[in-house]
């Protein structure tokens, strides 16, 4: 059977992985002093599901390695993997892990039956076909391994969006797979999945922007005009920020997934 064709991401013949690379190394340095979303997703993805008992753990997509470094406390042997070189050598010198691992997500290089559990956090929407993806990961399991993953949904981020097409009318976010899509793309996994939206608020504009740049999460598939934010153009895109009581604010539709 074919697979439908909307389970790839909708911009993966545009998809530049060294760029991607390169964006979360420049912010690594800086991740983890802007990695709030990240630890709200991660750590509600620890409460959904309790974790298999310690064995050998694939942290895919890493990061600074804060995660990695929860499981290794947690008893587990944890395997650091990331796109970006410098991302594991700044987990690497906080000794996050056991091993440290530089690859992409879409072409895994361990054997079936390697881990015990494999955690994903907010890695998965920069894969290029979730699908295969997911299969991979799958498979690295050990029969009735566990599988822990969070990822990003269409409809989050719209408030960047609303803002730079009313400054420039181009489009400044990346495009997300729909529920129905990562639906398709779980299909046979045994894989169950749930969502919900946060919202974080910032003082302005230009914070809202750097909680992105800060994690290195601002790469765009998709070029924008490349116009320099003047101080006279972020004063634009302040004015133009969706806005309540709180703050600027900046929304996401997560997706949370459990298999085992």
């Amino acid at each position: 059977m074919q697979r439908p064709a909307d389970t790839r991401d909708p911009q993966a013949l545009s998809r530049d992985k060294t760029a991607i690379g390169r964006a979360f190394g420049r912010a690594a340095a800086t991740y983890d002093s802007y990695a709030i979303l990240q630890r709200l997703c991660g750590d509600r993805l620890l409460e959904i599901a309790p974790l298999c008992p310690p064995g050998r753990v694939l942290d895919a997509g890493c990061g600074s390695g804060w995660y990695s470094r929860y499981f290794r406390r947690q008893g587990h042997f944890v395997t650091a993997l990331d796109i970006s070189s410098q991302m594991l050598a700044f987990a690497k010198k906080r000794q996050a892990a056991d091993g440290y691992v530089q690859a992409d997500l879409d072409a895994l290089p361990f054997r079936q039956g390697s881990f015990d559990l494999v955690w994903s956090n907010l890695a998965l929407q920069w894969s290029s076909d979730l699908q295969q993806c997911l299969g991979r990961l799958v498979s690295a399991l050990v029969p009735g391994g566990c599988l822990r993953f969070s990822t990003l949904l269409a409809g989050s981020l719209p408030e960047v969006d609303l803002a730079w097409q009313a400054l420039d009318g181009s489009t400044h976010i990346n495009r997300f797979l729909t529920r129905e899509a990562v639906e398709q793309a779980t299909a046979g996994y045994g894989i169950s999945l749930s969502a919900e939206t946060v919202t974080l608020h910032f003082p302005d504009a230009k914070s809202a922007l750097w909680s992105l740049k800060g994690v290195g999460a601002s790469h765009l598939h998709q070029r924008s005009n490349g116009k320099a934010l003047t101080r006279q153009r972020l004063a634009l895109l302040d004015a133009a920020w969706p806005k309540d009581g709180q703050g600027y604010r900046l929304s996401y539709q997560l997706l949370y997934g459990v298999k085992g």
